[in-house]
């Protein structure tokens, strides 16, 4: 016997509720449905469906069998899916959010190579450090640098992201350095608003102390890492930002780390899209190729 086909006619039974329904959606007739779903229970040696001349209800084994006949054909034709889409070539407009720092600096530089790799993909790139609804406005993929909340999206981890605390040497000569992370309770501490938890900023010691949480605060917040960079720049305070950001300012000695003894928790980067059954190829295509370029790149390690 077909036990695929039979299972299929199963499922459709019940979804449609009698066998006459299954049958006409098959295009065959009732008593072909009826043999399928007979041969079935034969094989399986339990009865499945309890017939009546008003109604057909699934037996308690029944209602276990269709949920994994469910699964089980699900399964086979996501496995189809893919096989047919690695016969084709990516295609269609691609929306991908990014913030903005990380959109220019990261994005921008590989996206041409990207293109002419897939030449049939057009990107819709949109940097902000908003977080935009992906379904809202019809987002394929968004990197955000943080961990998932959202039980409805996948995030794909691309990297973890260190942070530095970092200051500008004209403000630290006007109100000192601090040594240890609760030293920065008196400092004027310029905070990334678009986080959970703004006002924590997180610290290990190089020596395994453990988590240190130290509350701050200051004059401004800010929910554009640009903006916060030029403002420890310009010697309004200091900031926590990504060792990307502030590496090459550190190394022209207009920005100097503070407590390098003490280590900021990472931020991880993920790429974050829509769940589904079946992820586009374009969207597997694009993601798989940000995570290779940026194996390829250590300037954010």
């Amino acid at each position: 016997m077909d036990q695929l086909g039979a299972m299929k006619a199963f499922v459709r039974v019940v979804q449609t509720g009698s066998f006459s329904a299954a049958a006409r959606e098959q295009n065959t007739t009732q008593a072909t449905i009826s043999k399928k779903v007979a041969a079935l229970e034969s094989l399986l040696g339990a009865k499945l469906l309890t017939r009546s001349s008003r109604e057909l209800s699934m037996t308690e084994v029944g209602a276990v069998y269709y949920e994994n006949c469910v699964a089980i054909i699900a399964e086979l034709d996501e496995a189809q899916a893919q096989v047919r889409s690695q016969q084709a070539s990516p295609k269609g407009i691609l929306r991908v959010a990014a913030p903005v720092v990380f959109g220019c600096q990261f994005i921008a530089p590989i996206l041409g190579d990207f293109l002419k790799s897939y030449p049939e993909i057009k990107v819709d790139l949109m940097l902000s450090d908003k977080h935009v609804d992906l379904v809202a406005e019809g987002v394929d993929v968004a990197i955000r640098a943080k961990q998932l909340e959202d039980s409805s999206l996948v995030a794909r981890h691309l990297f973890d992201n260190p942070l530095v605390a970092v200051a500008s040497p004209q403000y630290l000569n006007r109100f000192g350095e601090p040594k240890a992370p609760l030293d920065l309770k008196s400092h004027n501490c310029i905070v990334y608003s678009m986080l959970k938890s703004v006002n924590i900023w997180h610290f290990e010691h190089s020596g395994g102390s453990g988590d240190i949480a130290v509350p701050v605060s200051g004059n401004c917040r800010c929910d554009n890492g640009e903006a916060i960079l030029q403002l420890a720049l310009d010697g309004v305070g200091i900031v926590q930002l990504p060792i990307w950001m502030v590496d090459e300012h550190i190394e022209q000695g207009k920005l100097k780390r503070i407590m390098p003894n003490y280590f900021s928790h990472p931020l991880p980067f993920n790429a974050i899209y829509p769940q589904s059954r079946y992820v586009p190829l374009k969207v597997r295509c694009f993601i798989d190729y940000l995570k290779q370029r940026l194996a390829e790149d250590s300037s954010y390690r």
